[in-house]
C-alpha cells in the first residue's frame, strides 16, 4: 500500500533533518501505528503520506486509489461556527462531488451517531466530534484511512468504542489504518505493526518485537 525510498525530510530543505533515509513498506490490510516522541516527525510523516507536503529527498509511494484522513481534533475548530453535523458532512460530500445524500445517514449510522445529526458541530463532546471526523473521512469509501492522535481529547468509554471501531472496519473491510499514536496502550492492543519513530530513523515491527526490544517484555 505504501512504500518509501531513503524518505527524507526537512522543512527548510537543509540540515538539520526531521528524519532521513526512511526505509519501510507497508502491505494492503495492515494497521500501522506510528510512535515516538513528540517532536519526532510522526504528524509529518502523515503530511507525506497524504501528499500535504514534498520529500527533501527520497520518494513515498503510495497505491491508495482513496485516502480517509482523521486530523487532530482542535477543541476550538468549530465550537463558534453554527454548522450542524448534517451540515457539515453535506459540505463534504459536495466536495468529493458525491451525488448521492444517503453516504451522509451511512456514514453516520457506521459510527453510531445517527441521532447527532441535527445537532451543532460546535455542541459535540471530544468523543462525538472525533466520532464525526471518522464518519467524514469514511465518505469517500477509502482503501487507506490515516488518524492523526484519534483518541487525543477523547474520554476513556469514547476511545474504547472508536479503537473498536478502527479495528473492525480494519479487519472486516480490508481498510488500511495508518495511525500517530501517543497511547501506547491502543497502539500495542490494536496494531498489526509498530513503526517507531526515534532519532531521525524508523524501525518498523511487530506489537509483540515492539513490547521486547523497547520494554524488555513480552505481551
Amino acid at each position: 500500500m505504501i512504500r518509501t525510498e531513503n524518505l527524507t525530510f526537512s522543512y527548510t530543505g537543509l540540515p538539520p533533518y526531521v528524519f532521513g533515509g526512511l526505509d519501510f513498506e507497508i502491505g494492503c490490510g495492515e494497521y500501522v501505528s506510528v510512535v515516538g516522541d513528540n517532536g519526532c516527525g510522526k504528524s509529518t510523516l502523515l503530511k507525506l503520506m497524504l501528499k500535504f507536503i514534498k520529500p527533501t529527498s527520497g520518494a513515498i509511494i503510495s497505491q491508495a486509489q482513496r485516502i480517509g484522513y482523521v486530523p487532530q481534533k482542535n477543541d476550538s475548530s468549530a465550537s463558534s461556527f453554527p454548522i450542524t453535523v448534517r451540515e457539515a458532512l453535506n459540505s463534504y460530500r459536495k466536495l468529493l462531488k458525491i451525488k448521492d445524500r444517503e453516504v451522509i445517514s451511512s456514514a453516520l449510522a457506521r459510527v453510531g451517531m445517527t441521532d447527532c445529526a441535527g445537532a451543532l458541530m460546535g455542541t459535540l463532546s471530544g468523543g462525538q466530534c472525533q466520532k464525526i471526523l471518522i464518519a467524514r473521512a469514511l465518505m469517500g469509501n477509502p482503501d487507506l484511512l490515516i488518524l492523526d492522535e484519534p483518541s487525543s481529547g477523547v474520554d476513556m468509554n469514547s476511545q474504547t468504542e472508536i479503537y473498536e471501531f478502527i479495528k473492525k472496519i480494519n479487519q472486516e473491510n480490508g481498510i488500511t489504518v495508518v495511525s500517530v499514536e501517543h497511547n501506547l496502550h491502543a497502539a500495542m492492543a490494536n496494531s498489526t505493526l509498530i513503526y517507531h519513530l526515534v532519532n531521525g530513523h524508523g524501525h518498523l515491527c511487530t506489537p509483540e518485537q515492539y513490547s521486547q526490544e523497547f520494554f524488555g517484555v513480552r505481551r
